[in-house]
This record gives structure tokens, C-alpha cells and sequence, in this order.
């Protein structure tokens, strides 16, 4: 039996198991009984690499030409990854598989694919799924973050009898594609301020523009409907990336992890959905090529960079200067001439090498506490590039553990403020010095970054917020990091 077989009988032997096992009331029953009688199923996710590429009985290098249009390949030494000092390419590299992100992993790995996950699945429609008497997480709450899913949703739904996920796992198809010969670009720079004009008229809170890199492109998508990959097709005339930044209200993230706090990328999601499509079709009107992207088809986090719209930081996340990490990315790919922006430095990486809040604050311990490097935890890490690392796994099952996405990682960074005020500058400007540390210790005292009850927000009339729990400060952590460096080397001693 070759491996697509089993997963394929291991999706069956899971919705078999279902079906006996929903009578049983309580879920840690469920959950002792499914793995004893799924075991033989189970898959080696954490040792093995699972090539589900085979799906179309293709060779490797056929199924390679057919998943790029361009090449991707890596690099014979360390490349620098913009104008980082520690961030590097490897010779190791590998672009990364969609079928093996977390989201992903819920539907088709035996490690995951369990009752638990398909309630914190459900829970983005029905907002009684998981609530209970905890601040945050009331009917109310649920019916908050839910809202604004209902637009990326109904757009998810709109082509799945066509094995479509627009905006989850396949780019978003166009509408009524306008058929014009293209306009004539006299000047790349012109016509890039003009797609910026546009892109902010329409909803973008920072506009980016890079070159189309082909080692950011998914190796594969992935199929919800048939839990397996299918090619990614990138027209070769594609040479530009146009990325769009949507920011996350400030106070709503100041109440992670919640139900309300969910809401913040809740509503991010939408708007950028919208965005994307209308500059989308502003670019077709021109007669340019236009495929709107938001989580599907290639990695948000290094366009954004390469854009000049942030910094790496340790969180995995772009800092940019003025929202912090509090920003959701979509990406336009386009053939649509255009002057490129350049990568910015403004100090993360510097601070982030000092700093441990994101790490400290994480409830799974899911961040790592030590420099860049190479290390991945589990098959949803990107391989050969030399950066900080989360572990995706852990972060995942604390989203389910609780019925909602968690933001501990944005909601206690330092540059996680609101700009609009001038202490927030001064203290964005000192981070870039010599005088981090003397920041950091000021922003500690600030306790902005304590999480606040969402109660409180509901009842907020004039900004003021009660504290729900004191987050804990910058300063690294020796007994958090020797206990992360213990699980670390368990784990590598079975790979």
C-alpha cells in the first residue's frame, strides 16, 4: 500500500470512527478511545516525510515542472535574505508544502484530524460551539469574531464544487476578467505610485512592491476536498508581487487569547479579501495580469519584507514601523511593470535578540527562545533558512485547546502600539538605538501589554480597560528556555 493509500484509508477509517464514537458524551473518552483503535493508522508526522504529491501518478520532475512555471532553486552558499544580519538562505533550502501547514494538517493527519479540531472548525460558523463562562468566550463574544468570517467564507464556498478554497487554499478565481489590450507603462515608478494610490483608496493600510520570487511559491496546494495536494500554476509573464498590509484594531488585540480578541484578524481577513479583489480587477481592466492571493499560494511573511514593509522578528512575524506586527498581508502577482521597493531596517532584529515577550507570553511555549538558526520543530516549518522558528504544532493545539486563535505573540511586542501617539514614537525611536534596552525597561512599566478583559472593552465608554492577567516582561527567561532546549533534544533523538 503506497502512502497516498493510506492517507486516503486513514480519512475513512477516521469518518468511520466518527460516526461510532459521537454517542459518547465526554471528549477525553473520545479522545483515549480513538487513539488506541486509530494507532495502526496513525502516521509518523514528526520522522517521516509524507510526499503527497504522488496523486497524479507523475514523476517528481514532471510533477516539478508542473507546480513551477519559474525556477526555484536554492542557493549554492548563504544567501542573505535582504538587509538582515542573521536571517540567511541555505544550501538546505526547500520551498515549502501547503498540505503541510497546520490548517492543512486538521483535515488529513491522524494527529490532528480529531473531534476537538472539527469543533474548533465549526466553531467559525456556530458560535455556540465552544462557549462557556469565561471572559471572552460568551455567545456574544463568538458572535463578534464570527461576523466578519462570514466574508471570507462565503468567498471559500463560492467555487467548491470546483475543488476551490478562494483565500484559503487556492488564489481568488477573477470575476468577469475584463478582455482589453494592456495600456502602455511608460514609467515603472508612475504607474507603482499610481497601484499604491489605488490600493490604499480601496482599503490597504501599506502597500509594498517586490519582484515575483518563485522560492516563496507552495510546492503544492492543497485539497480539502480529496485531502491531497494539486499544482500550483504561475503563468510565466508573472514578474511582480504587489503586497497589501491591512492592520488589526489595537485595543481588540489587547485581549488575547479570546473570542474578541479573535476578531481582530477576524476583520482583517475581510477587508484585505476585499481589497485584494477590486485592485485585482483594477489591474485586469488595464489588461495586466492579476492573481489575488491572501493564505494560499506562497508565503506572505518574505514578500512583505522584500516590499520594504518590515522587519523579521522573533514571533515569525513582520514588524512593520507603524502597526507593529498587528498587519495581515495579501499579495497581487501581476506582469504589470512596476518599480520595485527596497527592504527596511528600523531595529527589530536588534531588539528581538534582546527581547523574550512574545516567547515568555506564548502559552504553549510554541516560540523559540535562542538565536536563529536552522532548527525545525516539525514537518510546518519552512527548511534551510536560518532564522527564528515557531512551532506550529504546539500553537495549533493550543488554538483548538481553547476554541479560538491566539495573538500573545502580537499583543505583548514592544512594537505592537498605537503610533497615533507620541510616546508610542519616541519609544519606537529609541528601540532603534543604543537605548533599546533602557526602552524596554520603560515599556515594561508601561504595561500595555498585559491583557486586558474584554468585559471591560464591551463596557468601555471612554478607552479605560481593566487588567485580566499581567503578562510577563522582556528579559529572557532561563528556566523557560533549558525547559524548551529539553524538549528540543527528546525530539531530535527520535528523528
Amino acid at each position: 500500500m503506497n502512502l497516498e493509500q493510506v492517507i486516503k484509508a486513514n480519512t475513512i477509517c477516521f469518518k468511520l470512527k466518527v460516526s461510532i464514537l459521537k454517542y459518547f458524551k465526554f471528549e477525553a473518552f473520545y479522545t483515549v478511545v480513538y487513539r488506541i483503535i486509530n494507532s495502526p493508522y496513525i502516521l509518523d508526522t514528526d520522522h517521516r516525510e509524507v510526499d503527497m504529491e504522488k496523486r497524479n501518478h507523475q514523476s517528481r520532475e514532471d510533477l516539478q515542472k508542473s507546480v513551477f512555471s519559474h525556477s526555484a532553486t536554492a542557493p549554492v552558499d548563504d544567501e542573505q535574505f535582504g538587509i538582515s544580519k542573521h536571517i540567511r538562505i541555505t544550501p538546505d533550502y526547500e520551498a515549502f508544502n501547503q498540505p503541510n501547514d497546520m490548517f492543512s494538517r486538521g483535515f488529513w493527519d491522524s494527529k490532528f484530524a480529531n473531534r476537538m479540531t472539527m469543533k474548533f472548525f465549526r466553531s467559525f460558523v456556530k458560535p455556540t460551539e465552544r462557549t462557556r463562562d469565561e471572559e471572552g468566550f460568551s455567545q456574544e463574544d463568538f458572535a463578534l469574531r464570527n461576523g466578519p468570517w462570514v466574508v471570507t467564507e462565503m468567498f471559500a464556498e463560492m467555487q467548491k464544487a470546483n475543488d476551490r478554497r478562494d483565500g484559503f487554499t487556492d488564489d481568488f478565481t477573477p470575476h468577469i476578467p475584463p478582455r482589453v489590450e494592456p495600456v502602455e507603462i511608460k514609467s515603472p515608478q508612475e504607474a507603482a505610485g499610481r497601484i499604491k494610490k489605488v490600493g490604499k483608496l480601496y482599503g490597504a493600510d501599506l502597500v509594498g512592491i517586490t519582484a515575483y520570487d518563485p522560492r516563496w511559491t507552495y510546492k503544492s496546494k492543497f485539497s480539502a476536498r480529496t485531502r491531497s495536494s494539486k499544482p500550483v500554476d504561475i503563468p510565466d509573464e508573472i514578474c511582480n508581487v504587489i503586497v497589501l498590509g491591512k492592520a488589526m484594531e489595537f485595543d481588540i488585540i489587547r485581549m488575547s487569547p479570546s473570542a474578541t480578541a479573535s476578531t481582530g484578524p477576524a476583520a482583517g481577513y475581510a477587508e484585505d479579501a476585499i481589497t485584494l479583489l477590486a485592485l485585482a480587477q483594477y489591474i485586469r481592466s488595464l489588461g495586466y495580469q492579476a492573481i489575488a492571493t491572501q493564505n494560499d499560494t506562497n508565503l506572505a511573511v518574505p514578500y512583505a519584507i522584500q516590499a520594504g514593509l518590515g522587519e523579521y522578528g522573533r514571533n515569525g512575524l513582520c514588524i512593520t514601523r507603524n502597526y507593529g506586527p498587528r498587519v495581515r498581508f495579501g499579495r497581487i502577482l501581476t506582469d504589470m511593470p512596476l518599480a520595485h521597493d527596497k527592504p527596511i531596517a528600523f531595529g527589530v532584529e536588534e531588539t528581538c535578540e534582546i527581547c523574550r515577550r512574545c516567547a515568555n507570553n506564548c502559552p504553549p511555549q510554541a516560540i523559540d527562545h535562542g538565536p536563529p538558526s536552522t532548527y525545525t520543530f516539525n514537518r510546518s516549518n519552512i527548511r534551510g533558512i536560518k532564522k527564528w522558528t515557531t512551532d506550529g504544532e504546539k500553537c495549533f493545539k493550543f488554538w483548538v485547546s481553547r476554541g479560538t486563535d491566539c495573538a500573545n505573540c502580537i499583543r505583548t511586542c514592544p512594537y505592537n502600539k498605537d503610533y497615533s501617539k507620541r510616546w508610542s514614537k519616541i519609544l519606537r525611536f529609541l528601540l532603534g538605538t543604543p537605548l533599546r534596552k533602557l526602552a524596554l525597561k520603560m515599556d515594561d512599566r508601561l504595561r500595555l501589554h498585559d491583557q486586558i478583559k474584554p468585559s471591560s472593552w464591551w463596557a468601555s465608554t471612554d478607552g479605560s480597560f481593566q487588567t485580566l492577567e499581567r503578562a510577563k516582561d522582556h528579559p529572557f527567561d532561563a528556566e523557560l528556555k533549558a525547559n524548551q532546549d529539553r524538549v528540543k533534544a527528546v525530539r531530535d533523538a527520535r528523528r
